[in-house]
């Protein structure tokens, strides 16, 4: 099967995108080709991809990689069994020949709105109906693929669920150690940013560093590079995620600080699935599936919504009982990693996820809006 995925959105190394599904495929010897802003992000495709350049789609200007974009899936598109795209904006760049075509839907587009602070009000106002038209028109014409259950409410239609997880290993890595704790993902004011600084400022006295792993929203970097170049943290930018959860072994803790905004508030924090994967202990805020989460498998500890010392407050006194227990710590990070090797491994999910883009193949492009359910097994 030839598969032509595309993203100008997304990060070429995106977790989802590359190291699990385009590996997945891959693996099972099917070809890819893969239409992605690299330039932009200054990456070099990955062996055994054909990769096809755009320019990437930031804030308001994203016309110009739309048009790009347009032009490239008509062409990578042309040879291929069928079209994976990942970003809503894509929708409105298909080719008018193309094959079986697949939305991967990675976000409620409309929660998501309150964190795009880029846009000015009356724009932020009018896009909810238009992407409601979007997404109600796509799901007449395209399969959709979802990557939580909770975005099944957005669809009249019964469609599979492809879960975001994550590849675990075998065997536990080295226990939590007690000088260092870690953020991995995306850095925003809404993902907690003030907060970690707040943290890293308060637990520097007691010998605890702070490793921020990812990229960060522009409103925000320069206080990541005040606080770094004070000594508070140490920020790597953006690291492919492989690389970047390998970073995170060993750490006292693994931050997930979400704020309850609507965007975050059904859905599970990938970055909490991918702390206990690699054994460290997870200090998240109270979103309903993240703290369920956390408290079945007893892999960390909860602190509350609040004001950025409330919040700071809570997390130092987590991260300090835990400094003080080295066997509460490695009985958690254990917890973590065994329950992520049961229920989060992204292997045991893969062959669904290519048996399904297999089948889809061979189906006509247009799909009814209520077609029946084929899901995918978490």
């Amino acid at each position: 099967m030839r598969v032509c995925v595309g993203t100008t959105v997304h990060h070429p190394e995106d977790a989802r995108i590359t190291h699990r599904q385009i590996r997945a495929l891959l693996d099972s010897g099917h070809e890819v080709t893969f239409v992605a802003p690299f330039s932009h992000c200054n990456v070099t495709p990955r062996q055994g991809i054909r990769a096809v350049d755009v320019p990437r789609a930031v804030g308001l200007r994203g016309g110009k990689a739309l048009r790009a974009a347009a032009s490239a899936l008509r062409t990578a598109a042309r040879d291929a069994d069928l079209l994976l795209v990942h970003d809503i904006e894509l929708l409105l760049a298909l080719p008018r020949r193309r094959p079986p075509t697949v939305w991967d839907v990675h976000e409620d587009t409309i929660a998501a709105l309150g964190a795009k602070t880029y846009l000015p009000g009356p724009v932020r106002s009018v896009l909810p109906p238009l992407i409601r038209a979007i997404e109600s028109r796509a799901e007449r014409r395209v399969h959709l693929m979802l990557a939580e259950e909770s975005y099944r409410a957005r669809f009249p239609g019964a469609h599979p669920v492809v879960p975001d997880h994550t590849y675990v290993p075998p065997a536990p890595p080295a226990p939590p150690g007690d000088n260092r704790i870690v953020h991995v993902g995306h850095i925003s004011l809404a993902r907690g940013a003030a907060e970690m600084v707040e943290v890293a400022r308060r637990l520097r006295p007691y010998g605890i560093r702070l490793d921020l792993i990812g990229p960060a929203d522009a409103e925000v970097r320069p206080m990541l590079r005040d606080a770094q170049r004070a000594g508070l943290l140490d920020w790597f930018g953006y690291v492919p995620n492989n690389h970047a959860l390998r970073m995170a072994e060993g750490a006292l803790a693994g931050l997930s600080l979400l704020h309850d905004v609507p965007n975050h508030r059904h859905s599970m924090p990938t970055k909490i699935i991918e702390y206990m994967a690699r054994g460290v202990p997870v200090v998240t805020t109270p979103l309903p599936m993240a703290a369920s989460l956390v408290e079945r498998a007893g892999c960390g500890t909860i602190v509350p919504f609040g004001e950025v010392g409330e919040v700071a407050d809570a997390v130092v006194r987590s991260v300090l009982r835990l400094r003080e227990d080295a066997e509460r710590r490695a009985e958690m990070g254990a917890r973590g990693h065994a329950e992520a090797l049961n229920h989060y491994h992204w292997p045991a999910v893969a062959g669904e996820f290519v048996a399904l883009l297999e089948r889809w193949a061979q189906a006509p492009d247009t799909v009814p809006a209520l077609s029946p359910s084929r899901t995918v097994p978490a």
